[in-house]
């Protein structure tokens, strides 16, 4: 314990001997030329006055001139800008993967349901199969587009499908005929396509269904990305002419006085940190509450709600719509009289179906019944890791210095000045107004990339948060295009008795197995 102590006080006066006149400068020239600062000539070979020094000025003769000052300024901000990289790297890989993961995971869905629904004709309605196939691919087409981001209604591309689904189905199930209708008159059926009601609620439930699961999936994906390009902002944040200066104070001035071992206070790290990332800090509320908006979203998106169970069983309800128009072929045929008279045919004959079965039959090596694997599982995973960096832009200034950039306590340290056994003037809180009275750094108005972020921030959580989503069974669904504004209203009731999750040839009740 005694050689502790003696250790210590051996430590304080060789720091303070260093503090003083430097013996020579061998040792400073020998760590800026490791550090690769710039070329050793020209560098002081002993102390010399530093009358030339902006910042790291001091009474005492220094090992330091105008250009090794101004190469320590560049490499103060470079080296806080490497560890607030480092600091962020494991969130940012956190959120980036998760992101790739969850947009394969949507475009595999999307490619296999497309595939359900063409076997679905291939095998059942072999006949319409090429026809359909056309009509199938496009619908597809809208629905990754919107899930990625275009800014186009559900409600349009649901509607398109069943209005030019409505002539192929009248010429092979309700009017079948040795040829195929006219041009003409397959655009007659598709114009009254909403009036005849050939599907009946179908079309408007499916409209439910598509913008239950994909309106909140296309948010999360929009969430997942802006979680990138925040920490890609702050990654990159540009310091205050005062901020650079205090950073130069803090990291290299002690070089000068010929102190490269040397690390700056606790506390003065603290006041330098917090002032040089007060803006920073006010993305901390913001922030927890963006985290906050994706985990309740999360756990929102099941069920019927689910991405995954809606588009794969998009094709049993498709069934069920071509079903109902055969059960009431007579009518329905009655009634396309009236509005585009008899069907005039011409001398062309559809092809029969060519749809490779065996994609689908790859498609599907891909999925497990594990249900430890499905998406809802697969996204709490990922809330249950983000939610560890919820207080990340609050806490990390004092992350940089606990972890990086302080001495460790009861270790004499660097005041900006002299090495001294502690740092005696006040510590202030983090964020622009806790920096009132800062002694190290002046911190004045906002930053307008910072304001940016939070701005974009806000609107997503307004996004996330949006009435739109299932937070109750029953509820109207908004459109929100990519711009966040708010389109025309559509229904979205739909229970059990409806039969929102298909029926006719049966259920495809399978879960998404991701691997990292």
């Amino acid at each position: 314990m005694a050689g502790k102590g003696l250790g210590l006080a051996v430590l304080l006066l060789l720091a303070a001997r260093g503090a003083g006149e430097p013996r020579g400068c061998e040792a400073v020239r020998k760590v800026f030329q490791l550090r690769q600062l710039g070329p050793l000539r020209g560098l002081p070979h002993s102390p010399r006055a530093g009358v030339d020094l902006q910042v790291c000025t001091s009474k005492n003769p220094t090992c330091c001139n105008k250009k090794m000052e101004e190469r320590y300024q560049t490499a103060a901000k470079q080296d806080i800008q490497q560890v607030l990289q480092t600091s962020s790297a494991t969130l940012k890989f956190l959120i980036s993967r998760n992101a790739a993961a969850f947009q394969e995971t949507f475009e595999t869905v999307i490619r296999l349901a497309e595939n359900y629904t063409s076997t679905l004709f291939c095998n059942a309605y072999r006949n319409m199969a090429a026809e359909a196939a056309t009509r199938i691919q496009e619908f597809f087409t809208d629905v990754g587009l919107f899930i990625f981001g275009t800014d186009i209604s559900t409600e349009e591309f649901v509607n398109r499908f069943f209005d030019n689904l409505f002539p192929v189905v009248y010429n092979h199930i309700i009017n079948p005929g040795q040829t195929d209708v006219s041009l003409e008159y397959a655009e007659c059926l598709r114009m009254a396509r909403r009036d005849i009601r050939p599907f009946g609620n179908i079309p408007k439930k499916v409209i439910g269904q598509m913008g239950r699961s994909l309106l909140p999936s296309r948010t999360f994906l929009q969430a997942l990305n802006l979680g990138i390009e925040v920490i890609n902002t702050t990654d990159h944040l540009h310091f205050s002419k005062d901020c650079s200066r205090a950073l130069l104070r803090m990291q290299y001035c002690p070089h000068c006085q010929g102190l490269t071992l040397s690390k700056p206070c606790m506390g003065y790290c603290l006041n330098v940190i917090r002032g040089c990332l007060a803006y920073m800090a006010e993305v901390d509320l913001h922030w927890q509450a963006y985290i906050q908006s994706l985990e309740e979203l999360s756990s929102a998106m099941r069920g019927t709600y689910d991405i995954e169970h809606v588009l794969l069983n998009f094709h049993s309800v498709v069934n069920d719509a071509l079903i109902q128009a055969r059960v009431h072929g007579p009518e329905l045929s009655e009634q396309v009289n009236k509005v585009c008279g008899p069907p005039v045919r011409k001398t062309a004959q559809s092809p029969s179906c060519s749809f490779d079965q065996n994609k689908d039959n790859e498609g599907l090596k891909m999925f497990s019944r594990d249900s430890e694997e499905t998406l809802a599982n697969r996204r709490k995973e990922f809330i249950s890791h983000l939610r560890l960096y919820r207080a990340f832009y609050g806490g990390l200034a004092d992350q940089l210095c606990g972890n990086e950039l302080a001495a460790a306590d009861g270790l004499p340290c660097w005041n900006g000045e002299d090495v001294v056994r502690s740092y005696t003037l006040r510590v202030v809180g983090s964020g622009i107004k806790a920096q009132f009275g800062n002694p190290e750094v002046k911190v004045k108005g906002t930053d307008p990339v910072i304001n940016q972020i939070i701005d974009k921030l806000k609107h997503i959580i307004q996004l996330l948060q949006s009435k739109s989503f299932p937070k109750y069974y029953n509820w109207d669904l908004r459109q929100t295009g990519s711009g966040g504004s708010v389109g025309e209203e559509i229904s979205g009731d739909c229970d059990d008795e409806d039969g929102c999750g298909g029926s006719g040839i049966g259920e495809v009740k399978r879960v998404m197995k991701i691997t990292d």
